[in-house]
């Protein structure tokens, strides 16, 4: 059963990433560009920790916990950005 499932699970997630994708091209602001990159970051974490438990590599645990470290630099380095309105970048 868990031979079919994990598999189908890891699937399921990679259909979620090409959504994400859908939503970082078309999306109107960049906070929801931002929070489809953020997808992608929790969809990679889970999608490596069921492959490493499906094919008993524990070194993707490893690189999922990276994954993680970089999303959360990645969020804290967006929300501290400076608001920038576009008719104010012209005046500089």
């Amino acid at each position: 059963m868990i031979d079919v499932a994990l598999p189908a699970i890891v699937l399921f997630l990679l259909l979620n990433l090409v959504a994400g994708m859908i939503r970082v091209y078309r999306g109107p602001t960049l906070a929801d560009r931002m929070l489809a990159a953020l997808l992608f970051s929790t969809t990679t974490v889970a999608s490596l920790l069921i492959l490493a438990e499906w094919m008993a590599i524990p070194a993707l645990r490893n690189v999922a916990l990276l994954f993680v470290m970089l999303a959360s630099i990645l969020s804290l380095a967006f929300t501290g950005l400076p608001d920038r309105h576009d008719d104010e970048a012209g005046d500089s």
